[in-house]
């Protein structure tokens, strides 16, 4: 018998283009949620980002399963008429237009919860309503400037950015928490609510630890590459075939890995490294102990020997070394999805719950669904010209 999905009977429409809001959307398509992507004539700009996947995007397979694509010309009246009959009957809107544009498009938060008061009605934008950041340019990799992500990842010669697409990441994943929280607050009193997240203020969250670091300690962490900037030792380590990460938490830590793992008891009650802050000082002179040690070592028996003395250990595996990993193949945490171009392997979502299950639909393609889904809005497509847009309706932020 099969496990219920929790969102089962609820509809979303998306007005939603590349990361942050397809990352929301489809976390409440895999809950069993019922999502329309609303899309113009080319289609979502992550259809396009790369052709890794047996020519299809990595990103648009990775954000998009479990979703019905509706292709129409929000500028043409069959297109908006479309909408709105969409609009009035759905549990949930999400938009990351750009800024002012789904209020010019008659489908902003007044005029929405006017048409349906039950509405969760939810905007990702990249700085947020008002101030003077209001109307600019927010991808990705700029929110990490402004945030100040930059200014500690990295090394001393240079900032790195980081390797996925962390800000629309966060704002996807606030954007579908806080619509699970107003469904919630809807069931008591069946109102509506408007939820909005921006990718700075998002960000800038998982930012707070190093800003207080920064505002009340008198200097910001320093960018130290793969090390930790206020621990150690805690990062990479040469070995003899390779490297190794490990990280020591405290004082305990630090004498059995002296003891069992660098064979160098004395360094235990060495002053130099006496406690974090003075091995974080001495940090040149801790490595240069500790290369001594391990670099004639091979990477499996100094993972034995971390392992042995309760030290947290990791490889640094390449992608192809994270598909094949040992304990997501041990709890089949893999399964195959959907899509134009065939099955693809992908990952299970990481929460796991007894009682309920996961939906796991297709990838779909452009346009799909428009067919389908208008003659169920009792909507013929008499004209398709109408139909299709021209025009992007202005998406911005990523």
């Amino acid at each position: 018998m099969s496990r219920r999905l929790p969102l089962a009977g609820l509809t979303v429409v998306a007005l939603e283009q590349a990361v942050a809001a397809p990352f929301a959307t489809r976390q409440l398509a895999d809950l069993g949620a019922r999502v329309i992507k609303i899309e113009r004539d080319s289609g979502d700009f992550a259809r396009g980002y790369d052709t890794k996947v047996r020519g299809m995007a990595s990103y648009f397979v990775w954000l998009n399963r479990g979703k019905e694509s509706v292709v129409l010309d929000l500028k043409s009246t069959v297109g908006r008429e479309a909408l709105r009959a969409l609009v009035s009957s759905a549990d949930v809107l999400v938009q990351n237009l750009a800024p002012g544009a789904v209020e010019r498009l008659g489908f902003g938060p007044d005029d929405a919860l006017e048409l349906n008061p039950r509405l969760v009605h939810a905007s990702i934008s990249g700085y947020g309503r008002g101030g003077s950041y209001e109307q600019k340019k927010a991808y990705d990799l700029l929110v990490q400037c402004e945030a100040g992500l930059l200014s500690l990842t990295g090394t001393p010669d240079g900032p790195a950015k980081v390797g996925v697409s962390i800000a629309d990441i966060c704002a996807g994943m606030y954007t579908y928490s806080g619509i699970l929280t107003a469904l919630l607050d809807r069931a008591v009193t069946g109102k509506g609510d408007v939820i909005e997240v921006s990718m700075l203020e998002a960000l800038g969250e998982w930012m707070s630890q190093p800003y207080l670091y920064a505002e009340y300690g008198g200097s910001a962490p320093p960018r130290s590459g793969a090390q930790h900037a206020s621990i150690a030792p805690y990062g990479p380590f040469r070995v003899a075939d390779g490297t190794v990460f490990l990280g020591i938490q405290n004082d305990r830590e630090w004498a059995q890995f002296c003891r069992i793992v660098l064979d160098r008891p004395e360094l235990v009650d060495d002053p130099l490294f006496a406690g974090n802050a003075r091995r974080v000082d001495q940090r040149a002179a801790l490595h240069e102990a500790i290369d001594q040690v391990l670099q004639h070592l091979p990477a499996e028996q100094v993972l034995a020997r971390l392992d042995a003395a309760g030290i947290a250990n990791a490889r640094l595996r390449t992608m192809a070394e994270f598909a094949r990993h040992p304990q997501l193949e041990e709890r089949g945490r893999w399964r195959t999805v959907d899509t134009p171009v065939g099955p693809v392997r992908s990952l299970i979502p990481p929460v796991s719950s007894r009682s309920v299950d996961l939906s796991w639909g297709s990838v779909p393609e452009l346009g799909q669904h428009t067919a389908s889904v208008l003659a169920e809005l009792g909507i013929a497509p008499t004209d398709p010209d109408r139909l299709t847009p021209t025009a992007d309706p202005g998406t911005r932020n990523r």
